[in-house]
């Protein structure tokens, strides 16, 4: 299935089901939320990581992912000097196939891409459920924030995208997570990365403040 989106390119990769807080100040994306919220239900954009550029300014975005993922309009709070508080949730993914620039913000026609949990993905799901669990423990030893505790998905789909987006990894990681073809495949993939970062935790167990979150709210 395929449609145009309005693409907002972001330095961050969404993963479906999670939260996206963003602060709207640029002109080109004041109007990408204004014609949003004068056109019809559902009110969704595309968010794409930047994989070459930066968020705002000249020479913003000049090279973009491949895969992004939609994000559904879920509050959208304006202020009189016309920035906007957006509250989204990540919702289906996509591959971009082309982009039109003939508008202050990019629109890409998009193709959907299919969400299956792969061969074979309840042994590995188990083990990366286990890794994640040390792993929020090394976490909290090395002085980071306790965070609530967290009830693991049983489905594996939704595991492996709450496992991504909670991980501490870097951009590059987290867009290879979200092209990842299926659950089983991602989850495959979290298993060695977890494991890697339980050994760094117990090697180093000390946690940089800045790397701890990534950001609630994106400037854009």
């Amino acid at each position: 299935m395929t449609d145009r989106l309005p693409l907002f390119p972001l330095g961050t990769v969404l993963f479906p089901g999670l939260v996206l807080p963003l602060h709207v100040f640029e002109e080109r994306y004041r109007a990408l939320v204004r014609d949003l919220a004068a056109g019809p239900e559902p009110r969704r954009f595309g968010v794409v990581g930047i994989e070459l550029g930066h968020e705002v300014g000249p020479g913003a975005a000049r090279r973009l992912a491949e895969v992004g993922c939609v994000a559904e309009v879920r509050a959208v709070e304006a202020h009189d000097d016309g920035r906007y508080d957006v509250v989204t949730v990540g919702g289906a993914r996509f591959r971009v196939k082309d982009v039109d620039d003939s508008l202050p913000y990019l629109r890409g026609d998009v193709e959907f891409l299919p969400e299956e949990p792969g061969e074979a993905p309840g042994p590995v799901a188990l083990r990366v459920a286990w890794l994640f669990d040390r792993y929020r423990e090394r976490l909290a030893a090395a002085g980071a924030e306790p965070t609530r505790p967290v009830r693991m998905p049983s489905d594996p789909i939704r595991l492996s995208y709450l496992v991504a987006a909670a991980v501490m990894l870097d951009r590059n990681e987290r867009q290879r997570l979200l092209e990842a073809e299926d659950a089983a495949h991602r989850l495959r993939a979290e298993q060695d990365l977890l494991a890697r970062e339980n050994r760094l935790l117990h090697a180093l167990p000390t946690v940089p403040a800045s790397s701890f979150i990534d950001g609630a709210v994106h400037p854009n």
